[in-house]
């Protein structure tokens, strides 16, 4: 969820103004039960505040990153934000533009203890990679006897880039099973080729998370480019290279 606020200073000051600001959800990760916001306030024409109010959180002092890229990514810190506090909360002003925050390609997360900096309590997409209420969903079926079905959900962004998340049923746990999506349909002789490899489906949970920006060959491709695309997706017992596919379903114009 995201909200938008323009917040009216009382008084005839002349140097009284607007403070623009705009809020986003943070979501558990890795630890059950953490949710809450980071709100980002226009503080001057170059700065901007940016907030964190968590609950649930670990009462210890929890550091904090501005994010390139999304919570899918591996991205790179943009910002280091003060640590999230015992209470829950974490005030820093940035060097960023408040309109080049709300259109920013990042995500902010916060991760527990300096001593466990690889588990994440909670996160979330910001700027352009906010997910919009515009989505279409896709059929996998199972192929032969492997018993493993399912969707591919694709989810446009603000930015016109999409999430596909892949969810299926019929995985053995603590298998990954590799993913694509090939041009041509499920009936092409022979199998068409891959134009994009997408995340490896996790056995355990049945799930895969990939964010498109472009195909495997640079090519830019947009949510709305998907609609009407000539493709499949393929599910496949690893490795990849074996080419034993398990799953699949035809997308966009298929």
């Amino acid at each position: 969820m995201i909200t938008a606020v323009i917040l009216l200073a009382g008084g005839c000051n002349k140097d009284d103004s607007p403070s623009a600001n705009t809020s986003y959800d943070l979501k558990v990760k890795d630890v059950l039960g953490v949710s809450g916001k980071v709100t980002f306030t226009e503080t001057t024409s170059t700065t901007t505040t940016i907030s964190i109010e968590l609950t649930n959180a670990p009462a210890v002092s929890n550091h904090a990153y501005l994010y390139m890229l999304s919570t899918v990514e591996d991205g790179e810190v943009a910002q280091t934000l003060n640590a999230v506090d015992g209470s829950g909360k974490s005030s820093t002003v940035v060097n960023m533009a408040y309109g080049q925050l709300i259109a920013y390609d990042g995500c902010v997360r916060v991760l527990k203890s300096s001593s466990e900096t690889n588990v994440i309590i909670a996160q979330g997409d910001i700027g352009g990679n906010v997910i919009t209420t515009t989505n279409k969903t896709f059929t996998l079926k199972t192929v032969g006897v492997f018993g493993v079905s399912g969707s591919a959900l694709f989810e446009k962004r603000v930015n016109g880039n999409t999430l596909v998340t892949v969810s299926v049923t019929g995985t053995i746990s603590g298998d990954v099973y590799p993913a694509t999506i090939n041009l041509g349909s499920t009936a092409s002789v022979g199998g068409g080729p891959v134009v994009k490899v997408l995340s490896n489906v996790d056995g355990t949970t049945g799930k895969s998370y990939t964010n498109i920006r472009k195909l495997d060959n640079s090519t830019l491709i947009t949510y709305d480019n998907w609609l009407v695309y000539d493709g499949y997706i393929n599910i496949y017992q690893a490795p990849l290279s074996a080419g034993i596919v398990i799953s699949n379903g035809n997308i966009g114009s298929n």
